[in-house]
């Protein structure tokens, strides 16, 4: 009997509930809720191809640290306070937007049970329709035009360098933003979710040597700003009017309609599907 209260006491005992009092609940709950937005915002942000990078990190400093690799846990101690400072700097951008954006919110906008987030689909079939009609009649009369189809990484880094707008997508409004010698024009047109949320945005040039010396700012543009975001650009060309396509770091020229409509509906696609994901995990919870 001595026996089986020893080992009680020495190693089931700590399994015992500790002493929880109103303080410590209000403690969860403000780390939670600081957890949630702050995943929110990274999943949302290029800081999201960056996280996916210091898990990587993280996970080759533990198999040195298992392994005993002193020289690279060395790099690694002495590495991290100049990364720590790098990031700080790369991404100044996205954490004054975060502040901007949780100083204009209320209490209820940024509250986890709102569900005006929750969308099913990101990009309707008429929405499609319409940047499909606009782009090749800008094609067919020669009118350049540089439009930036976000998918899960938002451009608010570029899209404050524009005029808001946030108006609903047609066709006449996008061919009406490039028409020659109106306002809006020159730059880029960013669209979320059904809505054109910008124009006259100024985009990050590529610096990919390898791109056609035929090919101007505006292809560089929308290249490169599918080097750093997730972005869908699709670019009508001034001097052939031909449609390309710049996606992931890649450009893909003389696009017909067809194959820019399945570019188009596999992105909205792949929005509605982890939507619906989400909701049936939710209903099999409850």
């Amino acid at each position: 009997m001595e026996t089986i209260r020893t080992f009680f006491r020495d190693y089931v005992a700590w399994l015992s509930m500790p002493s929880i009092n109103i303080i410590d609940i209000i403690e969860i709950l403000v780390i939670a809720f600081a957890v949630y937005h702050i995943v929110i915002w990274v999943k949302d942000t290029r800081a999201w191809v960056l996280m996916k990078g210091i898990i990587v990190l993280c996970f080759i400093w533990l198999v040195a640290a298992i392994l005993d690799m002193n020289v690279l846990l060395w790099i690694f101690q002495n590495v991290m306070v100049i990364g720590i400072t790098a990031i700080v700097v790369v991404f100044q951008p996205e954490f004054r937007n975060a502040l901007e954006q949780l100083g204009r919110k209320s209490f209820t906008s940024i509250s986890p049970f709102d569900d005006s987030k929750a969308k099913y689909e990101r990009y309707s079939d008429r929405c499609i329709h319409a940047v499909i009609k606009a782009v090749y009649e800008m094609a067919k009369v020669k009118t350049g035009a540089l439009i930036v189809v976000e998918r899960d990484i938002q451009c608010r880094e570029f899209e404050r360098t524009g005029i808001p707008l946030d108006a609903e997508v047609s066709s006449q409004l996008l061919i009406n933003i490039f028409e020659h010698n109106t306002p809006l024009h020159d730059g880029a047109v960013i669209l979320r979710d059904n809505r054109v949320v910008s124009a006259t945005c100024y985009l990050p040039l590529s610096d990919n040597l390898a791109l056609s010396k035929e090919l101007g700012t505006r292809h560089r543009a929308g290249l490169g700003v599918s080097e750093v975001s997730d972005s869908l650009t699709i670019i009508v060309s001034e001097e052939t009017g031909m449609v390309s396509v710049a996606r992931e770091g890649k450009l893909k020229r003389n696009v017909d309609a067809e194959s820019l409509e399945k570019l188009l509906k596999k992105i909205s696609k792949k929005a509605s599907d982890g939507a619906r994901m989400r909701w049936w995990k939710g209903r099999r919870r409850a």
